[in-house]
């Protein structure tokens, strides 16, 4: 309802008030303008952020797929290593397993399993009479000292203990007995022990025996005497026939009959 204008007193005129009432299910042609601008930027603000809910929505689906994808692949590959170790697994226990059985049915039968082989170990060889076992030569047979000194003792070892020093430096001494790498020997008054082989040589000598004993220059009785030597006195060895020796000492060279010497067999041929 509009009330129209009327005056007020003193002349002047007064304005009624305009009063709209509103009617359900009618709205006024301004409201609706601008109801409808407020529409149409809402609207406008709405689209953006629908595409960019949209853009993260579906970024987040092809992330979870992917992730999906990714979780699947491995769990795949870890189930194939896990296939791949129980398979060994298995494997290992089959082949343990037939080879204790194996050995139970081995047992079982009174059989065994063929073992590995080992090189036979040689032959003891037989000792011969008057040929040493561990150098295959004759025994008794000389040999002469090496050094200057050589311990001998009362068996073949150094946890024996010595019981003779020899100090004659080429002094010839006689084996008669071997046993590895040691020698029992014995000078001529048959004093002596094992000594070790390294102290001996094979170079022949001899002890004059006899007071003066004379050098020749022939291996006969009635050759000419070249020099004398005392007893005692270490030769070198050089020749020696049946009956005589040639040797040598302190730079004199001659035959000496062999019972002068002790040294060399009776019968013993040195060339």
């Amino acid at each position: 309802m509009t009330q129209s204008d009327s005056t007020a007193p003193g002349g002047r005129s007064v304005a009624a008030p305009r009063i709209a009432v509103a009617v359900p299910g009618v709205v006024s042609g301004t409201a609706l303008a601008a109801a409808s601008e407020h529409t149409n930027v809402s609207a406008a603000r709405i689209r953006p952020l629908r595409a960019r809910i949209g853009a993260a929505l579906i970024a987040g689906l092809c992330s979870a797929l992917a992730a999906g994808f990714s979780a699947g692949v491995v769990a795949a590959q870890s189930a194939e290593t896990e296939a791949a170790i129980e398979s060994a697994v298995a494997a290992a226990s089959a082949a343990t397993s037939a080879a204790a059985s194996g050995a139970a049915s081995a047992a079982a039968s009174g059989t065994t399993a063929p073992a590995t082989s080992l090189p036979a170990r040689p032959a003891t060889r037989e000792c011969q009479p008057n040929i040493g076992c561990v150098t295959n030569l004759p025994l008794p047979r000389f040999v002469s000292l090496k050094g200057d000194e050589g311990n001998a003792r009362r068996g073949p070892g150094l946890t024996h203990r010595i019981d003779w020093v020899f100090t004659r430096p080429g002094m010839p001494l006689r084996v008669t007995a071997e046993y590895e790498n040691w020698r029992r020997v014995e000078d001529q008054d048959g004093a002596g022990g094992w000594v070790h082989y390294a102290l001996l040589s094979g170079v022949r000598s001899v002890l004059i025996t006899t007071d003066m004993a004379e050098f020749r220059d022939a291996p006969r009785a009635d050759a000419r005497v070249v020099a004398q030597a005392e007893m005692g006195v270490v030769a070198r060895v050089l020749q020696c026939q049946p009956e005589w020796c040639r040797i040598s000492s302190g730079g004199e060279r001659g035959w000496v009959q062999k019972s002068a010497i002790w040294g060399v067999d009776p019968a013993e041929i040195i060339d």
